[in-house]
This record gives C-alpha cells, structure tokens and sequence, in this order.
C-alpha cells in the first residue's frame, strides 16, 4: 500500500511562524511583568502550579501560571511550525531555523524548571531571560523567512557583513547587561541620566550601571551605523527599508523608557516597558539582518532548481 505523505501549504507555514513570534512577544513581556512584581515564585511547583491543576485565587500564582500557560502555547507553536516546514516544498529553505528553534525551546524548558527548583537564583533568571531572547531572534527569522519566495538566495552565514553581526551581538550584550542589572539590584543605583555622577548606592551597584549605561552607547552607535548603510543602499528592498525605520524609532523611543527607568526606578510599569521595547527593537534589528541576507538567484539556477527532480519517500 503506498505511503500516504501530508502536505501543508506556504500560507500555513506564515500564519505558524507569525503566531510564534507574536506570541514569544507576549511571554517575554508577561514573563518582566512577573519578574518585577515578584509572582516568579508564585507557584512552588512544576510544571503544574503547586504540583496540581486548577484555579488559583491569589495574584502571584494567578502571574506564574499565566506565564507557564503561554510558554506552553509557544512551544505547541513551534513544534507545529517545525512538523509544517517539514512537510512544505516550498519552506525547505526554513527547516533549518525551525530546528534550531526547537532545540532553544527545549533549553529554556529545561532553565524555567531549574530556576523555580533553585527559587528564583539571579543567575537563572537571567540566563532565563537571555535564552527568550535568543529564542525570539530565531522567531523573527523565521516570520520574515517564511515571507521569503525560496526561489531567491538567503543565507545568514553568507548573505551578511561584520557591521550587521556586530550591531546584532552589541544589542544581544545590552539586553545581557539589562538582565544583569535587573538581578544585581542596580536599577535604583543612579536617579540620574546619562551620567551618574552624585549616588550614596555601593559601588559595585554604580560599576554595573554604568557598565550597562557605556554598552547601551556603543551598542546605539553599531545598531544606527547598520540601519543607515541599509537604507542607503541601492540593493535594500522596500521591506527592509520599512523595518530599518521602524528600528529607528524603537532604538530612540528606547533610549527615551531607559531614562525614564532610571530616574523613575520604583516604577516598576516603566521596567516591563523597557523590557518590551528592547525586545520589538531586538526583533526589528533581526529582521532587517535577515532581510539584508537576501538576494535574488541568477535565471539559471532558478530554472536548474525547478527542473531538478524531487525524491518523495
């Protein structure tokens, strides 16, 4: 009897991919809002909130398995997403991505267990944080990828140059050091902004402020010099110049929330949205660098791609 094979149509894989960014979004926002109104150990059990499944009365549980809630979804989203590239023609060129997402997702699993087991330790929290965030880049890979006829070029190794990695790395370092000073307690350390030059705080407070403060500027300084060069560019499509704006906007809209955070520390509103924009701005960075890593195929290898015969099991 021959094999029956499924297959899921491209427009299938868009609508999977988008709903896993948008929805990576919303976790890492919900997972500031319970890091900063102290609902991370709101449920001493897990996976299931106190070891057993049912309705919560209190507000930090009800934040804790919210957050759990979504993670689930996320990860139902890109398995699916995974299992649909897999079995989509034309999204051969995602399969990779979808793996590597799938790996993450199941990092950060393994990191949530262990830093509610190790009682919401700094540490893991922070390489909580940082793991949603590289899942978030690999998110945005892949809603712009889908987008992506796979009759064109596209190659992240390849397609890019030093001045994108190094605005894509500095961005990553800031939100690392955003994590860092949000686990040291150094968000009250300096009122004042951009300098910090009057605190009774200690001093190792001030150095990691700083430090953050100085990465913030170096970072800026890359993000702008790459969004620039793509917007010159001759070869930068319309989409890329649309999402190259929106960057901009977000990166000063960005500079803006960090003053307000610091001179408005015990807000803890004005750190989920610092935290919300970093993550659009980082997300927005990746695409235009995604974007940038396309270039249309030669009419050659096209047509060689078109008429190379297909193995089906």
């Amino acid at each position: 009897m021959p094999k029956v094979t499924r297959r899921v149509s491209i427009r299938g894989v868009r609508v999977l991919a988008v709903a896993t960014w948008a929805s990576t979004i919303g976790l890492i926002i919900l997972g500031s809002a319970v890091r900063v109104t102290d609902s991370g150990m709101g449920c001493k059990g897990w996976p299931l909130c106190t070891g057993a499944q049912g309705s919560i009365a209190s507000f930090h549980p009800v934040m804790e398995e919210s957050h759990r809630l979504l993670a689930s979804i996320v990860t139902v989203l890109i398995l699916l997403l995974a299992w649909s590239v897999r079995h989509c023609e034309r999204a051969r060129h995602l399969r990779g991505p979808s793996l590597v997402g799938v790996g993450v997702i199941g990092v950060q699993i393994v990191l949530g267990a262990v830093t509610v087991f190790a009682k919401n330790a700094p540490f893991t929290v922070a390489l909580h944080l940082l793991t949603a965030t590289l899942f978030l880049g690999v998110s945005s890979v892949l809603a712009v990828v889908a987008f992506i006829s796979p009759e064109r070029g596209w190659s992240l190794r390849t397609g890019t140059g030093p001045l994108a990695w190094a605005a894509v790395a500095s961005l990553y370092t800031v939100i690392i050091s955003g994590s860092v000073v949000v686990s040291a307690g150094a968000q009250s350390a300096c009122a004042a902004w951009p300098l910090c030059l009057h605190s009774s705080a200690a001093t190792s407070l001030l150095l990691v402020q700083t430090a953050h403060r100085g990465m913030v500027l170096v970072a800026s300084v890359l993000v702008v010099a790459f969004l620039l060069v793509q917007l010159r560019s001759k070869r930068a499509s319309g989409g890329v110049r649309v999402v190259a704006r929106l960057a901009l906007v977000l990166l000063a809209t960005q500079v803006v929330v960090g003053a307000m955070s610091a001179i408005w520390s015990s807000h803890t509103e004005v750190a989920d949205v610092h935290l919300a924009v970093a993550s659009l701005l980082w997300s927005s960075v990746v695409a235009v660098l995604t974007l940038s890593a396309s270039e249309p195929r030669a009419p050659e290898e096209v047509s060689r791609r078109r008429q190379a015969p297909r193995v089906r099991a």
